[in-house]
């Protein structure tokens, strides 16, 4: 009997459409050697997955509900093995403000940041003031708990008010000083770097169509240009944050490179796994095919993660 895995999709975060293909993705590679479902957890998915009964189910969700720890407690509390990082990593990582200011606490370089509470539309003077005083411009601002560059604009003194508007909903956002320079990213798997990836898109910065689109043909460079010791010191401080957070199976740090120095932006504890997706670039280049960093994912995927 074939071995039961659940796929869970969708999900109700901005990043609904990634998760799918994401899904699809691992789906077409392990249908043939697992009785494997794809869920979306909508209305009483819980009902689903105890008539089901996998033995493990494969987080493909993204964002908010699926990457914040909110699923991973429901499925710890079934007892399931499931993929990706825990409760409490899930939940640090995706909240910028907590996780950067880990970051800080650790000694791991990151961008000068603030948050914005309340009504930003009222408050839309003084938030500008406190940006231009404490971090001035140009800056960055997001929602403190998304993925995939959703709602994250660059702003200088002209458009900060106006990009600030588009997250009028957000209850927090956070501002950080920008960062130019080189766009480079490191996947972790378990315990080990995997490796690392540069990014130059052709757009202003490596936002979501940048992410997903072809056209936005954003090129992908392997293997990094940097000096061994360079390298070796950007792989280790994403392995530390990797641990230091408490994460489990794969992650990716996403860094900016200015003058000789690697600031941490965040880390991602379930990374895309589209055919564009950068984590199975940089396992294809290290010799691990897609099926194989799939195959390890489940045999990875444990209770009390």
């Amino acid at each position: 009997m074939k071995k039961k895995i659940l796929i869970l999709a969708g999900g109700y975060s901005k990043e609904r459409e990634i998760s799918i293909k994401t899904a699809k993705a691992v789906f077409n590679q392990i249908k043939g050697e697992y009785n494997c479902k794809i869920l979306d957890p909508k209305n009483n998915f819980i009902k689903y997955i105890r008539k089901f009964k996998p033995e493990v189910i494969f987080n493909a969700l993204h964002g908010r509900f699926g990457e914040d720890g909110y699923v991973q407690l429901i499925l710890e509390n079934e007892k399931i093995k499931y993929t990706h990082s825990g409760v409490r990593a899930s939940s640090i990582c995706i909240n910028k403000l907590i996780s950067k200011d880990i970051f800080k606490k650790k000694k791991i370089l990151t961008p000068k940041y603030l948050i914005l509470k309340g009504n930003l539309q009222n408050n839309s003077k003084s938030n500008y003031l406190e940006v231009k005083k404490k971090l001035k411009f140009p800056v960055v601002i997001k929602p403190i708990n998304e993925g995939s560059s959703v709602g994250v604009y660059i702003c200088n003194s002209r458009n900060f008010l106006k990009n600030l508007k588009k997250l009028v909903n957000e209850k927090e956002v956070l501002v950080e000083r920008y960062i130019p320079g080189r766009e480079i990213q490191v996947a972790i798997m378990g315990n080990k770097k995997l490796g690392t990836i540069e990014l130059v898109p052709r757009r202003k910065f490596y936002d979501y169509k940048a992410k997903y689109d072809k056209n936005a043909k954003t090129e992908h460079i392997l293997p990094v240009n940097l000096p061994s010791n360079k390298l070796n010191e950007i792989e280790n401080i994403a392995l530390k944050a990797h641990k230091i957070l408490g994460c489990r199976g794969i992650t990716r740090s996403d860094f900016r490179y200015y003058k000789k120095k690697f600031y941490l932006l965040e880390v991602n504890t379930q990374p895309g796994m589209t055919e564009l997706s950068l984590v199975p670039e940089i396992a294809r280049f290290k010799g691990i095919n897609f099926y194989s960093l799939i195959k390890w994912m489940i045999n990875d995927a444990s209770i009390n993660r």
